[in-house]
């Protein structure tokens, strides 16, 4: 059976402000998680995620919806839905992000679920579970390099 749920963290050297807009401007996405993004980080906004040398071999597009966006601390979407389905629990997967200021730095939490709940079979889901939780452990660490190189 596949686990429903991915959790990370990591303590980023950025206040959470930063660290945020980070991880919503599409200028910004695209310098650590996707190859390109269009996103509208409002609750409701819309948004694509193009991969091609991250993460994957091969061009890959997803949609995304916001479903919250607090800034400085909470950002959370669904993503994935197949082109031209309403976004639902059975068809996407829920990314959350949350941020809590420690001493001078950031502590960011990515969970990602919903995987027990797409439609697909068990194997299929089992590979697709392990292919993000590996994922995020490499977006993370970029992230924290990219954050910490900025000017």
């Amino acid at each position: 059976m596949t686990p429903d749920v991915i959790e990370k963290d990591i303590l980023i050297n950025a206040p959470a402000a930063v660290v945020y807009r980070v991880i919503t401007e599409p200028d910004q996405i695209s310098q650590w998680f996707s190859d390109a993004a269009v996103l509208d980080p409002v609750p409701g906004g819309l948004g694509r995620l193009t991969f091609e040398d991250r993460a994957t071999t091969r061009r890959v597009t997803v949609n995304l919806t916001v479903e919250a966006a607090e800034p400085p601390s909470r950002f959370a979407f669904r993503w994935d839905n197949p082109d031209g389905e309403e976004t639902t629990e059975a068809n996407s997967l829920r990314v959350e992000f949350t941020l809590v200021t420690e001493g001078t730095g950031t502590r960011l939490r990515v969970t990602e679920s919903g995987f027990a709940a797409l439609r697909w079979p068990d194997e299929e889901k089992a590979s697709y579970y392990e292919a993000h939780d590996k994922g995020w452990d490499a977006h993370l660490a970029s992230l924290q390099g990219y954050v910490t190189e900025r000017p």
